[in-house]
């Protein structure tokens, strides 16, 4: 994996989802992990990983990346260029994407745009991921060939992540241990084992939905949310994670998942949370998160993009995790904000958390906490999963898995493999 700590950066924009159902679906049922249809093709072990070409249909360029890769790839796309699927690909008779056909002549531009930033790559950055799609575009279907006019004052500038030397960074360790003791100290989280959490999830275009959080030390969590068409199940146990949609049989998560699932669990159980890097170093400058400067602190570990972590000058608390997931064009980044932060048990809890991708956003405001109750077992229990490219159940509330990264997200959000589509994807 090259140049992981390359132009990593927040989330800027502010966008919503059309839908608040499928929103909520595809934001809370997901919680930190990448998305149902990067893990409906993730490999189960069970011999080598499929190629791309391998699986799916019409594969031109991406032909030799894993088959798991190619979900998120396209997210990567749609959220650089801000366009839904049918940008690129053609409806068929029954309005369902036809994924490998190459009637569009955005789908065929894509293809060369993707060749040319390979060779660019290559050619001028050692075949380091310099230049990426969202380069160019920042969210536009069309890139700015002309500077825009200056509106308002001049902007900071932002250091370019590989400017410093990771080595030459101070420890970020007093940062960490300081957070540790500002949420009540080692003393009193180690009395805590397990947590029942109720609240909504409420959603950027209004209304909310229930959801019940149950988590145990130090990182198992399972999120259940209540919702019009059954519960929606986010689980990590602390060896594996799994989701589960109304009327879908649950689903494996691929490793990034359950990396991603395991940091949202541990930032409630925090004494494990430095355990997760192999060090953890100090941003030279801070940064402000609303009116308050926050120390950064960056996670590092193997072959991973840094998590990014802010606390806040004064209190010492926690109140912004940035963390990347790694496609084959580009990084895309999610931004959890905690906040609202309350004393149970002897230890200061957010009872409110934002969760932000470039396809929106979505807020947890927790009623009640409750800890140290006995929780069935049964909850954390990984259940059997259902071969890949199992067909949607007829009638089944069809989640609205891999959803695109864009200001605008499909109505439903459907995967070529995914729910709402028997489809394979293909064509790029």
């Amino acid at each position: 994996m090259q140049n992981l700590r390359h132009r990593i950066s927040p989330l800027k924009k502010e966008h919503t989802l059309a839908n608040p159902i499928f929103a909520a679906l595809i934001f809370i049922a997901a919680a930190l992990i990448a998305i149902y249809g990067y893990a409906q093709t993730q490999n189960t072990g069970q011999g080598p990983s499929p190629t791309a070409a391998e699986k799916y249909k019409n594969i031109q360029v991406l032909k030799n990346i894993p088959a798991d890769q190619l979900i998120p790839a396209m997210q990567f796309v749609a959220a650089s260029l801000g366009v839904e699927c049918d940008f690129c690909h053609v409806a068929g008779p029954d309005k369902r994407l036809e994924f490998d056909k190459d009637d569009k002549k955005e789908k065929k531009t894509a293809r060369e745009m993707m060749q040319m930033m390979f060779t660019i790559n290559a050619q001028n950055f050692k075949g380091q991921r310099e230049v990426t799609c969202n380069t160019c575009h920042r969210g536009s279907p069309n890139p700015q060939a002309v500077p825009a006019v200056l509106a308002e004052g001049p902007q900071p500038i932002e250091e370019h992540e590989h400017a410093a030397d990771p080595a030459s960074l101070p420890s970020g360790e007093p940062v960490m241990a300081k957070f540790l003791q500002a949420i009540g100290g080692n003393v009193a989280l180690g009395k805590v084992t397990t947590r029942v959490e109720s609240g909504k999830a409420l959603m950027p275009e209004g209304g909310s939905m229930p959801i019940t959080i149950y988590t145990k030390t130090p990182d198992q969590r399972v999120s259940v949310m209540h919702t019009p068409k059954g519960d929606s199940v986010t689980a990590y146990n602390g060896e594996a994670g799994w989701l589960l949609f109304p009327g879908r049989p649950p689903r494996a998560m691929s490793a990034a998942d359950e990396l991603a699932a395991r940091l949202d669990a541990e930032a409630f159980y925090p004494a494990a949370l430095p355990q997760q890097f192999t060090a953890l170093k100090l941003q030279p400058h801070p940064e402000k998160i609303g009116d308050n400067e926050a120390d950064v602190v960056l996670g590092e570990a193997k072959d991973q993009a840094p998590v990014k972590l802010y606390f806040d000058k004064n209190s010492g608390l926690l109140v912004r995790m940035v963390h990347y997931t790694d496609t084959p064009l580009g990084f895309l980044p999610t931004q959890v904000d905690y906040s609202d932060y309350r004393d149970v048990g002897g230890v200061k809890t957010p009872y409110r958390w934002t969760l932000g991708r470039p396809s929106g956003s979505f807020t947890i405001q927790l009623d009640k906490v409750e800890q140290n109750l006995a929780i069935d077992e049964s909850k954390f229990a990984e259940p059997a999963f259902a071969p890949a490219g199992t067909p949607p159940s007829p009638g089944g509330a069809a989640p609205p898995a891999a959803a695109p990264r864009g200001p605008k997200p499909p109505q439903g959000a459907v995967p070529p493999s995914g729910a709402g589509s028997t489809a394979s994807p293909g064509g790029m």
